[in-house]
This record gives C-alpha cells, structure tokens and sequence, in this order.
C-alpha cells in the first residue's frame, strides 16, 4: 500500500473520530430541565415571543454559590422579559420553553449556553449553572402589533406610562395575580426608561419595536 493511499485512510480515520468527539460534545452540551412542581391545569405554555414574569436564583454547579437572585436584583418582584430574544442567557431561553403559569423547573445549563469560556462578575470562565425558576405569568408578547393596538387605548400610536399599567393589571388579573401599586410602578418605570429614548413620557411605535438585551 502506498505512502498516500495510507495516509488518506487515516485522515478517514482521524475524520470520523473528530466527528464522533463533536457530536458526543453537543450531545452533552444541552439544557438539563428538572420539573420540581406542575399545576394542576396548564391552559397555556410558554413559547418564543411571549412577555414571561418569572422569579429565577441562579447558582454554580461546582460548589452551588448564588450567582443571581431576581428577589434581590428586583427589589423582590419578578422579572418580566420576552422569551426566545436574547433578553436573558440562551439556557434561560432554552429552559424556559413550554413552561406553564405555576410550573417550577431546575435547569442545569452548559457553558456554552451561559456566559462562555469567558464568563462574567461571579461567574468564571466555563461554568455550568443551575437555575431555580417559578413562572408565574405568560402574556402575549409585548412587542407585536396587535399588543400595541390593545395597549394603545385612545389609538394614538404612542403608549402612556396609564395604558402600559392598566394592560398589566388586566394580564395579571386573568392569571389570579393581584398586585399592589408599587409593584407596577417598579416596573413601569424600567421599562420607560429603556424604551423611552426621546425622554418625552411616551413609546411610540418605533421605540416599542427596539428589544433591549439583558444577560440575565
């Protein structure tokens, strides 16, 4: 057998175990879920695009240190976000899909699908985490045209800091959830202040259709 016959048969060889190690890799590289508790009655799972209000504590794997609490970075409320846009770590994302209202899940999330080789403030470079999360409402996204429409009560294609309160009264409501004015004070005024770029008291159309990335 020649020198170039042999040294194409293991460049095969060396092909098909390279391809074998990286589908093993990603293989092992995906969203662990862990459903703690499930509600009775699930009406409606979370899918991409809906507006998410959920508590979440995040740890390390490799000696459970909390690396993130919603209670204490939210001043104790939930935190609302869109699911499936980047607004939190692709694992959240992932580990969040087809939840319902009420659902608690631990989701054990790789590296590679968290904050990377180079991680981020308390968390180091390839660190796999965990996630207790208790999703408590699902609406509909907040950034489609018809939620603009049903926000945009007097139809004059900018949202007031009353209509944005009075659509997440109305959205907590059909879920059971009563909350104090402070709450969604808290929460208006976060989302103003990214989404309100001209300052002016108002999201206009164009301004409701910029997504803002949070990494958690």
């Amino acid at each position: 057998m020649t020198f170039i016959a042999i040294f194409l048969l293991y460049l095969q060889a060396y092909s098909l175990f390279v391809d074998f190690s990286v589908a093993q890799e990603e293989e092992e590289e995906e969203v662990k879920i862990e459903v703690v508790h499930m509600p009775e009655e699930c009406t409606k799972k979370s899918k991409k695009g809906d507006m998410l209000n959920a508590h979440y504590d995040g740890f390390l794997a490799t000696d459970g240190s909390k690396i993130y609490c919603s209670r204490s970075d939210n001043k104790g409320h939930p935190k609302w976000f869109v699911l499936g846009v980047g607004q939190v770590i692709k694992g959240l994302d992932i580990g969040m899909m087809g939840m319902c209202p009420g659902e608690k899940r631990k989701v054990t999330i790789p590296p590679s699908l968290g904050f990377g080789k180079l991680g981020k403030d308390k968390v180091p470079p390839d660190s796999t985490l965990i996630f207790e999360i208790e999703l408590y409402t699902i609406a509909r996204g907040p950034r489609s045209a018809e939620s603009f429409q049903e926000i945009d009560l007097n139809k004059d294609r900018s949202l007031s800091q009353d209509e944005i309160t009075e659509y997440m009264k109305k959205e907590f409501e059909k879920g059971g959830n009563k909350r104090d004015q402070s709450f969604y004070d808290a929460i208006i005024a976060d989302v103003f202040r990214k989404n309100d770029h001209n300052g002016d008291g108002f999201i206009s159309a164009k301004e409701y259709n910029v997504y803002e990335h949070d990494e958690l």
